[in-house]
């Protein structure tokens, strides 16, 4: 867990261990325990594969940034390894559009995902009403949200991410700000900052879940990621909301920071899974 009572440097992972992932001949990546979700022990937590997705659409389009990222999850991204197929869709002067899929080592097709790329072009600085989340310095460590995976082997709970909480906010259900930082995606590269979010992006729901498992579970179906600008550093911050309906679907909401304020928005839709459901 995250409740190490040393804080380090904010930007300092030295003293974090390893990386998301491996990768071998071919582009095949192989997921480390970091990467385990909380569900079930042979599938990825969404979230970093969502970062090896944008790293494909990032070198697939490298003269415009990455603005929005939708990623589908048709099925369980498997924690035994997969590949990334991505494809260009259109690249026009100022936008392109951009296809991806995850491919499982059975050759499945588990998700799939769609990018906008928009050309950075110098532009008036108009006035912009941001708010802000304050600093990870200011904020104490906590633990992970979810206090424990279903299943109790390694995963994305543990020691790869570190939590911080505001003052007045202590992960406990409900809407939540947090700070988040892990390990990178892997282990010889630095991410861009597209891809660093992506893991954060994808906690929307644990961060704002209205109840805690093993009560409800809460997987979301799909993940969209806007960011406006590119985020800095490596500690990134979240303002998290679950709306959750009878039907057995949700949504969370989670408004994304870095230092210097508001840099997007995540939206994940969920499906509610209670113990005894049919």
């Amino acid at each position: 867990m995250t409740t190490s009572a040393a804080v380090p440097a904010c930007d300092d992972t030295s003293a974090m261990p390893g990386s998301f992932f491996t990768h071998e001949r071919g582009e095949r990546f192989r997921p480390t325990d970091h990467a385990r979700g909380p569900w079930h022990p042979e599938h990825c937590h969404a979230g970093p594969p969502t970062g090896l997705v944008a790293r494909a659409l990032e070198r697939l389009v490298p003269d415009k940034r990455l603005t929005r990222l939708t990623l589908n999850l048709m099925r369980p991204i498997p924690h035994a390894g997969f590949r990334i197929r991505a494809t260009l869709a259109r690249d026009g002067r100022i936008a392109a559009t951009s296809r991806a899929e995850i491919v499982a080592d059975d050759g499945r097709v588990v998700a799939s995902a769609e990018g906008l790329h928009l050309l950075s072009r110098p532009a008036h600085p108009y006035p912009t009403r941001t708010d802000s989340i304050g600093s990870p310095d200011d904020a104490r460590p906590g633990p992970f949200p979810i206090p424990r995976t279903v299943h109790g082997l390694p995963s994305f709970l543990g020691p790869g991410v570190e939590t911080r909480y505001p003052d007045g906010e202590n992960g406990e259900p409900g809407p939540t700000i947090a700070w988040l930082r892990t390990v990178p995606l892997l282990p010889d590269e630095i991410p861009s900052p597209f891809q660093r979010i992506c893991p954060l992006a994808d906690c929307g729901n644990a961060f704002g879940r209205n109840a805690d498992p093993p009560a409800v579970t809460f997987a979301n179906a799909d993940l969209t990621l806007t960011l406006h600008r590119d985020p800095l550093g490596e500690w990134l911050g979240a303002r998290a909301i679950g709306f959750w309906e009878a039907d057995g679907i949700g949504m969370s909401e989670a408004a994304l920071f870095d230092l210097h304020g508001r840099v997007g928005l995540a939206v994940q839709t969920l499906v509610l899974t209670a113990p005894d459901a049919n």
